[in-house]
C-alpha cells in the first residue's frame, strides 16, 4: 500500500493587469439574444447597447467584465 503526504501550501489570486479586462454586454429581451461582443473599452459595449435599445426599445442587458488573475505560491 502506498500512503501520500499532502500539505497545505498557500496561494493568492489577484488581478493580472498585464491581462487586460474585456466588456460584453447581451440583451435579455424574451428571444433577442443579440449582443456586443468582447471590446477592450468598457464605453464601446456600453454604446452597442445604447444603440440597440434605440433600434428596438429593449431596454434590459447582462454586463459581463473578464479579467484575468494570476495565483501566487505565498512563501
Amino acid at each position: 500500500m502506498t500512503r501520500a503526504v499532502i500539505r497545505y501550501v498557500p496561494h493568492t489570486i489577484r488581478h493580472a493587469p498585464e491581462g487586460g479586462v474585456t466588456y460584453e454586454a447581451f440583451c435579455v429581451a424574451d428571444g433577442c439574444g443579440a449582443e456586443s461582443g468582447a471590446h477592450d473599452e468598457q464605453a464601446d459595449a456600453q454604446d452597442w447597447a445604447l444603440r440597440h435599445a434605440g433600434r428596438t426599445g429593449h431596454n434590459l442587458f447582462r454586463r459581463v467584465f473578464t479579467d484575468h488573475a494570476r495565483v501566487t505560491r505565498e512563501t
